[in-house]
């Protein structure tokens, strides 16, 4: 852990990097997309996505490791939850975000049923004393999910687009180096945060579901801001649901094999999140975009969920 004395000056060091690691994460996702004939919207929910979900894999599979699975369940709760809220909401207030209709047609249902599938294993105590079931479960309909993408990525991909920029391999390590960035800085802040935290003796459950899951939310919002700010609308909505389901599919399913993650004891919370990715639906059917009124109304829901885990 970090001594408190240096948590406030890593802490702007991790802000730093967040912002320029997104800068060129954003940039490398769009070229990249682009020059392999495929839509924006797949690399980010499959390759950005991934690489967003890093920090909650690091702390989540760590902490099952070390047996906290308080930690290890509230932070994927908490994080899933932020990036629907937190990261949509300041997003759309940067700049309203358009969403294509394929994407209620396709990529919500799949956050939605991942998040079903998780209350019901929840329920069933899949993620208690029979946890490895659990697991097995998450890590099948993960598998399932990537071949499904992989799948939508050959059937749009354009052999016929002409591409007239950097090469494949740069602008490969582009995203790489802005993964990376995002990552470090990521880690940076979660560190620095959960020192000051523990420093005023604040519950590790809640840590993880406030702070804990704030920070490692940060990659996804500074990317999703960045890609608001530059218009890239696709990103933005790729990034926050293809982090989910990695957050709930790959990284509950890995820190399941390991320990009982008392998933019945979080039923509450659980709900939550089920009420918060069901609030989508009737927002983007009526007129598929997220307006900056919407975006204050989504702060507005977190700041309410943020008084409820400390208050209630």
């Amino acid at each position: 852990m970090i001594d408190i004395a240096l948590s406030i000056p890593i802490f702007f060091i991790g802000v730093i990097l967040l912002y320029k690691g997104s800068d060129v994460l954003v940039d490398g996702t769009a070229k990249t997309a682009s020059q392999l004939g495929v839509s924006s919207l797949i690399i980010s929910v499959v390759l950005v996505g991934f690489g967003t979900s890093s920090p909650e894999f690091a702390i989540s599979v760590g902490a099952a490791i070390e047996g906290h699975t308080g930690i290890s369940l509230g932070n994927i709760i908490g994080s899933c939850i932020a990036n629907l809220l937190l990261v949509l909401g300041i997003s759309a207030i940067v700049r309203p975000i358009s969403v294509r209709k394929g994407i209620i047609k396709r990529e919500m249902p799949i956050v939605f049923g991942a998040t079903i599938l998780l209350l019901l294993i929840s329920f069933l105590g899949l993620l208690d004393a029979y946890h490895h079931i659990g697991g097995i479960i998450f890590l099948g309909s993960f598998t399932v999910f990537v071949i499904y993408f992989y799948r939508c990525a050959q059937k749009e991909r354009d052999n016929n687009t002409k591409y007239n920029g950097d090469s494949l391999q740069k602008n490969i390590i582009f995203v790489i180096l802005g993964i990376t960035g995002v990552v470090v800085g990521a880690w940076f802040l979660i560190e620095s945060a959960v020192s000051i935290a523990t420093f005023f003796s604040i519950d590790p459950f809640v840590i993880a579901l406030s702070m804990v899951a704030i920070g490692t939310s940060l990659p996804e919002l500074v990317v999703s801001v960045m890609a608001a700010h530059k218009n890239k609308s696709d990103i933005v909505i790729g990034n926050v649901l293809g982090s989910n389901v990695f957050n709930i599919l790959l990284i509950l399913g890995v820190s399941a094999l390991f320990v009982s993650l008392n998933a019945i004891d979080s039923i509450t919370p659980l709900l939550i999140l089920l009420i918060t990715t069901s609030i989508f639906f009737p927002i983007l059917y009526t007129g598929r975009t997220i307006s900056r009124k919407e975006g204050l109304f989504l702060l507005f829901l977190y700041s309410i969920f943020i008084w409820y885990i400390f208050f209630v």
